[in-house]
């Protein structure tokens, strides 16, 4: 310190160093912080594309083919694939983080007389694996080899090697990463049939997953000496105790009402859920019978589809099963008028499944457009057009469990990094991925704050230090200094 220096501005000077060396070890020392459990992964989501120019190829004129999605999967945005109900494991310690998604994609083209396709491709359940700056995407594969024919099944292929530089998954209790550029593994390279070789770039990936703390042990039930059936609750004379449908209408309908053309959007109400890529209508009443094969049902819930030139809502859903098929109706509002009620909107595929652990459950039936469903959709599809299908859950007694709806986790806070993806960036220049979110709570907000307070610490340090040398050079008192 110059000699010159008042001692006021000595003393403060060193108390700004006193506190800037207690938050250094904040920012030098992130795992100064108090030593956090494993984390169980419960529930988000993973959106890839996989390869843009390779959906391109698909659905162009030289392979004329086309995709479907399975096992819930849904699409979003230009060009993703949204892979849902993330489960796995996270170590906020050491940033060692594992998840599961379900879903698939299926991917078919280059048409034969025989009806079967020279490009059959299927991705389905990814696995992505971090630890530290770098991770691995994993996926079942199914593929028919170029020229030869020959189908291989291979479960869990390490696909894509993913880069995570500059990503720190410590500290957090959700996850939400942008734009991880991925590149082919020679594996992948084999199981994508040789359409790409290893190394190439694939679409960058996004994922989220929500965790909660490992769940506590349970106690044992004491058993029950009332000799009423405790749990059991049958329902009687074939009522349904519980029950759902999912559909998800029309995968190009929902692309459709959300891209550039009606730019719009869907809402659900009256206790109806999203899954992303279908709708769940709980419900409501009903029979079945499963010696006869008949269902007769009522459904609470309603989606409104609304966009440029469209305002649709479907509700109060009814379905009828007997003799093998099935009528999904629903009242139909257009525009804001009245409801066209009770109005069948498809027919599907319904042999009368077997109930099972007191659950009938009908999973995917293809579904056909009805005159009255064209209709409804103001003649964008002709009737006989393939819907997606329909799945049914009716469950007989209390005890038995519906399927689970896709879980898409909770909704990411805005990415405030710069480094986030911009959802035009060439996949073949993706740029470094995002940090993880704030949850405003974590060891890692602790870090983030440790530095602010640091570098504004520092700031005044200099700022002061800048003060005292001016009004030494111009002879001033601090006080009265302008700057």
């Amino acid at each position: 310190m110059l000699p010159s220096t008042p001692r006021r501005h000595v003393r403060a000077l060193r108390a700004l160093f006193a506190l800037l060396s207690l938050a250094l070890p904040l920012v030098l020392l992130p795992g100064h912080t108090a030593q956090a459990a494993e984390r169980t992964v419960a529930g988000g989501r993973l959106d890839w594309g996989i390869k843009t120019s390779f959906q391109t190829y698909v659905t162009g004129p030289i392979a004329n083919g086309a995709y479907e999605l399975t096992g819930g999967a849904a699409t979003v945005g230009e060009n993703q694939f949204r892979f849902h109900s993330a489960s796995g494991g996270y170590d906020p310690d050491t940033g060692a983080f594992e998840a599961g998604y379900g879903g698939g994609v299926h991917f078919t083209g280059h048409r034969k007389d025989d009806g079967s396709h020279e490009l059959d491709l299927t991705i389905s359940n990814p696995t992505v694996r971090i630890a530290g700056d770098s991770g691995t995407l994993h996926a079942d594969m199914r593929s028919k080899e170029r020229g030869t024919g020959v189908v291989t099944e291979t479960a869990q292929v390490p696909l894509a090697d993913l880069d995570l530089t500059g990503v720190d998954l410590r500290g957090g209790t959700s996850i939400a990463v942008t734009g991880i550029p991925a590149t082919l593994t020679a594996e992948g390279a084999a199981a994508f049939a040789g359409y790409y070789r290893a190394g190439d770039a694939l679409d960058p990936v996004t994922l989220t997953a929500d965790t909660e703390a490992p769940a506590e042990p349970e106690p044992e039930p004491e058993p029950s000496d009332d000799g009423d059936g405790d749990g059991e609750a049958d329902a009687a004379d074939g009522a349904i105790a519980a029950g759902a449908v999912d559909w998800g209408v029309r995968r190009t309908f929902r692309e459709y009402v959300t891209g550039p053309i009606a730019e719009g959007s869907w809402q659900v109400a009256d206790g109806a859920q999203d899954g992303g890529a279908l709708f769940r209508f709980p419900a409501a009443s009903g029979t079945a019978d499963p010696e006869r094969g008949t269902v007769e049902a009522e459904f609470t819930g309603a989606v409104r589809f609304t966009g440029s030139g469209l305002d649709l809502t479907l509700g109060g859903f009814t379905v009828t099963v007997a003799d093998g098929e099935g009528t999904l109706a629903a009242d139909v509002t257009t525009d804001g008028g009245e409801p066209a009620a009770d109005r069948p909107l498809i027919t599907f595929e319904a042999a009368g499944p077997a109930p099972r652990d007191g659950l009938i459950l009908l999973n995917e039936a293809p579904a056909e457009l009805t005159e009255e469903g064209a209709a409804a959709f103001g003649g964008l599809y002709p009737p006989g057009t393939a819907m997606d299908p329909v799945t049914l859950a009716f469950a007989l007694d209390g005890d038995a469990e519906l399927p689970p709806l896709p879980d898409l986790g909770s909704e990411p806070a805005a990415a405030e990094s710069p480094r986030a993806a911009d959802p035009g960036t060439d996949p073949g220049e993706a740029p470094a991925a995002a940090e993880p979110a704030d949850d405003g709570g974590t060891p890692t907000t602790l870090i983030a704050t440790g530095t602010g307070v640091s570098l504004a610490l520092a700031a005044a340090a200099y700022v002061l230090l800048r003060r005292t040398r001016r009004a030494r050079h111009n002879g001033i008192p601090k006080e009265t200094d302008p700057s």
